[in-house]
């Protein structure tokens, strides 16, 4: 593989599992038993 390959596949896999690294932190800091239209914290948001 060319330098250029290399360092494409090494932006898309930090970008992806950047993401999914982000998305557990904001779970564990935001679980789903207090937040959406069920849950029991005040700033939930309104069902319509």
């Amino acid at each position: 593989m060319s330098a250029i390959a290399i360092t494409m596949m090494v932006i898309a896999c930090v970008t992806v599992f950047g993401g999914v690294i982000s998305a557990v932190i904001h779970l564990q800091r935001n679980p789903d038993e207090t937040s959406g239209e069920f849950g029991d914290d005040e700033l939930r948001s309104r069902g319509i």
